[in-house]
């Protein structure tokens, strides 16, 4: 069975639901589409944040013939304060502040900034673009973001 967008979306943010709160950060849905998929509210922190969740099913070859990797697009006016990256056929989540982007973000075309990451460890790096193999945005993982996102 093939899942559609929608669907690939809702598990994606569904999965970040479940690692929150398996770290006892409370969050819940939207009801619409704004842009902030998630409210996450830590009782440590005593803070309540935004989330947009992009999620990927899976790795895909890098511009359609290239090395496998996983991107997300995001937009540059979004207004959530954490973006959640989640590529579901191996479940890993990434959670970047808005703030970060920037210096992040390979390209930043039409007003979104557009971030990726290479599967393979060998992979060498173009001199002209900027290019992050998975193993180098281990910091970005959820569980070693949490104490200091959440408190």
């Amino acid at each position: 069975m093939q899942l559609t967008t929608q669907q690939i979306g809702k598990c994606g943010e569904l999965l970040v639901q479940y690692h929150l709160l398996q770290n006892g950060i409370e969050s819940a849905p939207m009801t619409t589409d704004s842009g902030i998929d998630l409210v996450a509210y830590a009782t440590k922190g005593n803070k309540a944040v935004t989330i947009q969740v992009k999620t990927n099913l899976q790795p895909k070859p890098g511009g359609g013939k290239g090395r496998l990797s996983i991107d997300w697009w995001v937009p540059q006016e979004s207004k959530a304060e954490l973006f959640a990256f989640v590529e579901l056929a191996n479940e890993q989540i990434w959670i970047v502040q808005n703030k970060e982007m920037e210096s992040l973000a390979q390209q930043m075309p039409r007003k979104r900034y557009h971030f990726f990451m290479v599967l393979d460890p060998e992979a060498k790096d173009r001199k002209d673009k900027k290019k992050f193999r998975m193993f180098e945005f281990e910091k970005y993982k959820l569980k070693n973001r949490l104490h200091n996102i959440f408190g």
